[in-house]
């Protein structure tokens, strides 16, 4: 970059300072079941109660996937959520016997807010599919009821609607009539555990189209619901066969209908369905992108067979040049429940049996043994959880106090939480037979806890990429390399431009080394691997040799008794 500081003294610049950006190793993903919340899209939660804001609280249909995800989050503060619905999932609507699946606010916008809807479902719908929205009810009031004072609700607004100073000053002195109240309430107490208990309150909205609040925005009222309510959206004008006609006009020249009396909607005709797996391989499909968003540890929860090779062969294994494959996060899975849940004996057989059928060989993917039974607060009961949300929170952990490369199982970073029992605790003999198939074995030892006892990937072939360490590593190095080499594109391909890659490189794995991530490494990019024909056909190479750190997974010990007059030196190196 050239430019002129002072007349006739010109200063460039050339930038030489680029380095291997850090990257982005504890986010974690997870589609499932919820029994609120917005459906098939992608939101991102830093707590448990995070969670409940979002989603609901658990109940017997839900909890498995909820409890995988806040067990994640207690080691974590990032986990990207989706969750998966049905169509058969409708939301509560004010209608009559009409009720769609609106899973989400993009939806709604797209296809419903300030449309002529034909009063199919009612003036009001509830924001998200499921059982919960049939606890809402919503009440409006306008300029119509004389006195205002009989509404139910007056107490929690200022005063009477009418009609706002922003129509008198376009349409000059009149009762233009263009204000409401409007209530939602909780009429079974389902969200706030107290019945009649009032959610909302949206005072002096418009019935106006392009009416605007004292700060410019929208306060058409069903503007304002989508901007801002958390339970509902407004759909069709309330008493619609008298209010069609006039609500959602501009404000110049109309003189708005009112309402007779205080209108009360009740919702109804809400339903939840479990998500099936074509629902759930749909709702994990939105963490296939990798330039969409950024996550490492993908959670399967739950999941069977179907989802667990769907997530394995789909997000997050590449495929070479194709797209829609990650390469750069690993799944987290665990056997069916019914294989490790009062199983008296038969679990390594039903686990032999889920991994044979499972019949992949990655080193993208992570396989535990089994269930925890934790204690589920928000219905004084316990739960039986998959452990994948917690051996993805272990990596999590790992990162926190260690690095990427660095096992998160043993007793140093292993330690399980919120586990009351394990739904099988397997004995030695077990956990070798286990590890001999790539399952990664959870126990329980007496003043130790609940311990992950492997840290194999689901790789059969036995390399370095069979362990979590190594392919956590090398997605390390590939993700960072990868971003600082793209500011390489669309320079010459020449020695300055090489020396300048190897000068990038270096730096940032001799950091890594020092961190004792790997041993030795080596970084060539000149003309041995950038050939003239490399360079003709426009292409850059940099071969990046890595030998990684192994984790220790046996020791021995070996204890030899010597005479008294035994010099060491003669024994040692003898046994």
């Amino acid at each position: 970059m050239a430019f002129q500081i002072s007349p006739g003294v010109n200063v460039s610049e050339v930038d030489l300072t680029t380095v291997v950006p850090s990257v982005l190793t504890t986010a974690g993903a997870f589609a499932g079941a919820f029994q609120w919340g917005p459906a098939n899209t992608r939101i991102q939660v830093t707590s448990e109660i995070d969670l409940v804001n979002y989603f609901g609280q658990p109940d017997s249909n839900t909890s498995n996937s909820f409890f995988t995800a806040a067990s994640f989050l207690a080691y974590g503060n990032n986990l990207q959520v989706v969750r998966a619905t049905d169509p058969t999932c409708l939301n509560a609507d004010s209608g009559v016997g009409t009720n769609i699946n609106m899973p989400n606010k993009s939806v709604f916008q797209a296809t419903y807010l300030n449309q002529n809807n034909g009063n199919a479902y009612g003036a009001f719908i509830a924001r998200y599919p499921g059982a919960l929205g049939n606890s809402l009810s919503v009440s409006v009031v306008d300029a119509g009821l004389s006195p205002f004072n009989t509404w139910t609700y007056a107490n929690y607004v200022n005063g009477a609607p009418g009609t706002s100073a922003q129509a008198i000053a376009v349409n000059g002195a009149g009762t233009w009539n263009d204000e409401m109240h409007i209530v939602v309430i909780d009429t079974n107490g389902v969200f706030t555990g107290n019945k009649g208990q009032v959610l909302e309150v949206f005072a002096y909205v418009s019935k106006a189209l392009d009416a605007k609040d004292s700060l410019g925005n929208s306060n058409y009222y069903k503007n304002v619901l989508f901007n801002n309510s958390k339970y509902v959206y407004a759909i069709d004008p309330v008493n619609y066969s008298t209010t069609n006609s006039t609500w959602g006009l501009p404000l110049s020249g109309t003189t708005y209908a009112t309402l007779t009396s205080a209108i009360t909607s009740t919702l109804s005709g809400g339903t939840y369905t479990k998500p099936s797996d074509g629902s759930l391989t749909s709702a994990f499909g939105l963490f296939a992108s990798a330039s969409d968003v950024d996550v490492s540890l993908v959670i399967t929860g739950d999941a069977d067979i179907t989802v667990q090779q769907y997530v394995i062969d789909n997000i997050v294994t590449p495929a070479g040049s194709l797209t829609g494959r990650r390469g750069d996060s690993i799944a987290f899975i665990s056997p069916p429940s019914a294989n490790v849940i009062n199983q008296s004996g038969s679990e390594v057989s039903n686990i032999t049996f889920w991994n044979t059928a499972l019949a992949r060989s990655t080193s993208y993917a992570v396989a535990d043994c089994g269930w925890k039974y934790m204690f589920d607060k928000y219905n004084n009961v316990y739960r039986w959880v998959p452990l994948n949300g917690d051996i993805a929170g272990l990596c999590v952990y790992t990162d926190s106090v260690r690095d990427p490369w660095f096992s998160p199982a043993g007793f140093n970073r292993g330690n399980l939480k919120n586990v009351v029992k394990l739904a099988w605790n397997p004995n030695q003999t077990q956990r070798d037979s286990l590890y001999a198939q790539g399952i990664n074995p959870v126990a329980t030892f007496p003043g130790q806890g609940t311990v992950l006892f492997g840290d194999k990937t689901l790789q059969s072939k036995p390399s370095a990429f069979d362990r979590i360490n190594v392919r956590r590593l090398f997605i390390v190095l590939e993700k960072a390399i990868a971003k600082a080499s793209q500011y390489s594109l669309f320079e010459f391909n020449d020695s300055f431009t090489q020396a300048q890659f190897v000068a990038l490189v270096t730096p940032f794995l001799r950091d890594v080394q020092g961190r004792r991530g790997i041993t030795d490494f080596k970084v060539v990019c000149d003309s041995t691997n950038n050939t003239p024909q490399v360079i003709d056909s426009n292409q850059f190479v940099g071969d990046i040799y890595i030998k990684p750190a192994r984790s220790i997974n046996f020791i021995q010990l070996n204890f030899v008794a010597v005479r008294t007059g035994v010099a060491f030196t003669e024994v040692v190196g003898q046994f």
